[in-house]
């Protein structure tokens, strides 16, 4: 693993983590030797290919996960891709509880992120079902008219989650309670997380 390749955001978000640091270690490690770019997006490490996300690591309370990105296009030899919600159309994750687990599967995931690769270079992409139109609340329009970022980052959410706020601003009659809710998740949304994470 060269150093080079190495990003320090990554780094320091790893001398952050209380839960999982061995088991993100090694993953990074192993995404490394497949010769990706280290980025830090989402507040995640991410692992890019001339740009294009491959493959990014993350924890949650009962488990850590490489999640690829488009995850729905690789063949899944292993029957180990996980499909975090119904709503998630293209990312699948692959589980970890523990180090061990991540050493014993390693040649499996590197396998696993060349298919990635390989999806990425032949510039397939998951065709997205269309949730049907869904209309941005007029709150909500109007924060994003204020802030830029919040529509970027609200925009870089996946579909189902877009579709979960919107759903939640858009509910209350009053003009008022749909404000304070949008004033209330703005954070949440920039933090790039859904209504539930």
């Amino acid at each position: 693993m060269t150093t080079s390749s190495m990003n320090p955001k990554v780094d320091e978000f790893l001398s952050k983590a209380n839960k999982w640091k061995d088991e993100y270690e090694k993953l990074r490690t192993i995404v490394l030797d497949c010769e990706l770019t280290e980025e830090f997006k989402w507040m995640h490490p991410c692992y890019t290919f001339e740009k294009k996300n491959i493959v990014l690591i993350h924890g949650f309370k009962e488990y850590c996960a490489l999640l690829f990105h488009k995850g729905a296009l690789l063949r899944d030899a292993q029957g180990i891709l996980i499909q975090q919600t119904e709503n998630v159309q293209a990312a699948r994750q692959i589980r970890f509880t523990n180090v061990q687990e991540i050493v014993e599967m390693e040649t499996i995931l590197k396998a696993y992120i060349y298919e990635a690769i390989e999806v990425e270079k032949a510039g397939l992409e998951v065709n997205f079902k269309k949730s049907s139109e869904v209309i941005i609340p007029e709150e909500l329009q109007n924060k994003f008219d204020e802030i830029p970022a919040l529509k970027t980052a609200f925009e870089a959410l996946t579909p189902g989650r877009q579709r979960a706020y919107i759903l939640y601003f858009s509910d209350p009659k009053q003009s008022k309670t749909r404000a304070s809710r949008v004033e209330k998740y703005m954070q949440q949304i920039l933090n790039g997380k859904g209504l539930k994470d």
